[in-house]
């Protein structure tokens, strides 16, 4: 098995002292150094090369995902494990950003960091399982929005036009009065646009309308 060589980055001591005691238990991982502030991180694996580095957030010069990035800049190959009391989702999203491979939460069982630490040395993304669902979700939510979007952009002027229309609770009648066109025109421009928008009914519009800002609540 090869040696995973690591840099233990936090500021505090008693912490790096008991993942040293933690890590060096491990017949295949060896830490080659410590770091207490993010500035001696970049320093350090400049020196020494690790495979991996695990890397608290709260630091007292730059954050650990200002350190991750810089050095993600300059060694793109060492992978970076947070491991942090941060469960924010904005931490979270901001490490993922600036290169983490990894993100473990300082209440996880040890087995989890070791878990996270051979990943990252492999290639792997390891996420905290908390931590993973809230990608989840978070993806979910952008692959709705855009997908809302992609929609909403389908529709020619005039369906966006009526669209709005429909929504402020103009019936087709008022529409084709509005617009100077005939109510059959009206009725065939909503049927495109509720079916491009996969929309079933007066009220889903309404609510559609809202939430994509066509219309004030």
């Amino acid at each position: 098995m090869s040696e995973i060589q690591l840099l233990l980055v936090d500021d505090h001591e008693v912490v790096r002292t008991g993942l040293r005691m933690l890590l060096e238990n491990q017949s295949d991982m060896v830490i080659l150094a410590e770091a207490s502030t993010g500035n001696e991180a970049i320093e350090l694996v400049d020196v020494y090369h690790p495979n991996v580095v695990v890397m608290d957030i709260t630091l007292p010069d730059i954050s650990g995902i200002e350190a991750t990035r810089r050095l993600k800049a300059k060694h793109p190959k060492i992978a970076v494990v947070a491991l942090t009391i941060h469960e924010d989702e904005q931490y979270f999203f901001e490490m993922l950003q600036a290169g983490a491979s990894g993100y473990v939460p300082k209440r996880a069982a040890p087995e989890d960091l070791i878990s996270a630490i051979r990943a990252a040395y492999n290639g792997e993304i390891y996420l905290y399982p908390s931590l993973a669902k809230a990608l989840v979700s978070d993806y979910l939510g952008r692959s709705r929005t855009q997908q809302e979007e992609e929609k909403l952009e389908a529709l020619t002027p005039r369906e966006q036009e009526i669209l709005e229309l429909l929504a402020e609770g103009l019936t087709n009648d008022e529409i084709a009065e509005h617009l100077v066109i005939s109510r059959h025109t009206v009725a065939r421009h909503r049927e495109n646009l509720m079916r491009k928008l996969d929309l079933h009914n007066r009220s889903e519009l309404v609510k559609y309308a809202i939430r994509k800002g066509l219309i004030a609540a």
